[in-house]
């Protein structure tokens, strides 16, 4: 167990340098930030002296070396849009993030839990046919979209809740949805799979010629032995969420990660963009590694493998 937890921390930490060592680099691809923190008819002279000021002037080698020993030590510089260290300027939007992110995959799990539940059990039946269609229909609906049809009815027809910012529970409600749509759709479709699978197995079969009741046979063998691909799917999805949701954040104004490394690619802010994608990628990586070890709790089997 040791083994297996030490060799899947040690493949985290590789792979965030690598995905931080490929944003330092494609940063660079982006353009001259000194010409947008700069007037307008600002002189060479000046140009030169605030390259030279971030460090731009170095060769590009040298540069990585840099950055590298500061995040080693956690620092990825000064904002050059805030003038502020960079990891400050992420942390303060981690909030809003992570308050959306959980609602959304909170609701997103319970709903598509018992959607796939209910038509895994109801195989064949019009609640099969309903709950699956719905199911597609979230998973192939643009979130954009949503969102501005959201805002269209609730905020600007019904006006029963804000059209977006952040401050109160109300600002949650359509950011929240639109984001668990696509969640629960599909948790739905791949539980009910999963589900379908299962119930193709001996154990299932012999469970049932036992006679035991059909709630001690979901819980104990149907359920269990289907909840390890929605483990891993519910990982992937909390990761993205909390990795920051560009396109819900925009269109609801959501002052999340996801929109302040857009706002930063657009103004060329190299430490910000930097010190987001590695929060992203931490927060990505250790959930994909929590999810992991949910597998050896889940199905012991797989702890003799480590």
């Amino acid at each position: 167990m040791t083994r297996y937890v030490a060799a899947k921390f040690g493949e985290a930490l590789i792979a965030i340098w690598g995905v931080v060592t490929i944003v330092f680099f494609v940063t660079r691809l982006v353009g001259d930030p000194v010409a947008l923190l700069l007037p307008v008819g600002a002189s060479p002279e000046q140009m030169q002296a605030l390259t030279a000021a971030l460090g731009l002037d170095k060769p590009l080698w040298q540069q990585y070396l840099t950055f590298f020993w500061q995040v080693m030590g956690g620092d990825f510089g000064q904002s050059f849009q805030f003038n502020r260290p960079a990891m400050e300027v992420v942390l303060e939007r981690m909030p809003a993030t992570i308050q959306l992110a959980l609602v959304a995959i909170v609701l997103g799990t319970v709903i598509g839990g018992l959607a796939g539940s209910i038509a895994a059990t109801r195989r064949g039946s019009v609640i099969e046919f309903v709950v699956m269609t719905l199911a597609l229909l979230g998973q192939a609906t643009p979130v954009f979209w949503l969102g501005i049809m959201l805002i269209l009815l609730f905020a600007v027809d019904l006006g029963w809740l804000p059209t977006g910012g952040y401050g109160s529970p109300s600002h949650l409600v359509l950011p929240a949805f639109t984001l668990a749509v696509f969640v629960s759709a599909s948790i739905a479709r791949l539980l009910r799979s999963s589900m379908l699978d299962v119930l193709k197995e001996d154990y299932v079969r012999t469970a049932r010629a036992k006679g035991l009741l059909p709630g001690t046979i979901f819980v104990w063998h149907l359920a269990r032995n289907a909840l390890i691909p929605v483990v891993t799917m519910i990982g992937i999805l909390t990761g993205e969420l909390l990795g920051g949701s560009v396109v819900t954040e925009t269109v609801f104004a959501w002052p999340g990660v996801g929109r302040l490394i857009v706002q930063a690619i657009e103004t060329k802010d190299f430490p910000v963009i930097q010190a987001g994608v590695a929060m992203i990628a931490a927060i990505y990586v250790g959930i994909n590694l929590l999810v992991d070890l949910l597998y050896v709790v889940i199905d012991p089997r797989i702890r003799g493998r480590g």
